[in-house]
């Protein structure tokens, strides 16, 4: 009985071609040992970061989807600059070996996406973010989610393939933060979470919080 490779993102393979041509050719080299042991071993977690498996989509209705796989960091009310709003924000952080495809939390209209640059010295706000990161505000039946891509200290590039007046489905895959990150979710006040910190989250099938109509 045959098992087929797991759903890679596309963008993963140069990578993974990259670092399996670095350890085969140490191994044919060197022969087994320290090094081409560590480069074998290597592998595991691109195969990890790179994994895009298609998922099952909960229909609930007014059901907020995780927009990433990882773990529960916090869930406070917070201002959320990006839509100019009171918010409540739920965060997920994915680690190096969590799959790092960002999808659509729900079906709406991107109505604003900004880029932010990693900031350094001078430039450097105390207080404020300073990480690179990309927020995309999206009007889902007449109420506003913000989803903001945050880099981590290894990760430095964000990818947001969204544009404003696209219209995004649940579950729609849509960016993804390279090697360790997170992703803010900022819900209306009144949203319902049903996660609580600490807990382990799956991209669109974990249901994060509910939305009852304004």
């Amino acid at each position: 009985m045959t098992h087929p490779l797991p759903p890679m993102a596309r963008e993963g393979w140069p990578y993974l071609a990259l670092a399996t041509g670095l350890a085969a050719l140490s191994t044919f080299l060197w022969g087994w040992g320290l090094v081409s042991g560590i480069l074998w071993v290597a592998l595991l977690p691109l195969l990890l970061f790179f994994r895009d498996s298609s998922r099952a989509i909960p229909t609930e209705s007014g059901a907020i989807l995780s927009p990433a796989d990882g773990r529960i960091l916090n869930i406070e009310k917070v201002r959320d600059h990006y839509a100019n709003r009171d918010a409540l924000r739920i965060s997920v952080f994915m680690s190096v070996f969590s799959a790092h495809t960002n999808r659509s939390c729900v079906d709406g209209v991107v109505k604003h996406v900004q880029y932010f640059p990693r900031l350094l010295g001078k430039k450097a706000n105390p207080g404020h973010d300073q990480s690179e990161r990309s927020a995309m505000v999206i009007e889902s039946g007449g109420q506003i989610v913000t989803l903001v891509q945050v880099a981590g200290q290894i990760a430095r590039h964000v990818l947001c393939h969204a544009k404003v007046g696209d219209t995004l489905t649940r579950g729609q895959r849509y960016g993804r933060v390279r090697f360790g990150a997170r992703v803010d979710v900022y819900l209306p006040p009144h949203a319902v979470p049903l996660v609580a910190s600490g807990q382990r989250v799956s991209a669109t099938t974990t249901i994060l919080a509910t939305l009852p109509k304004a």
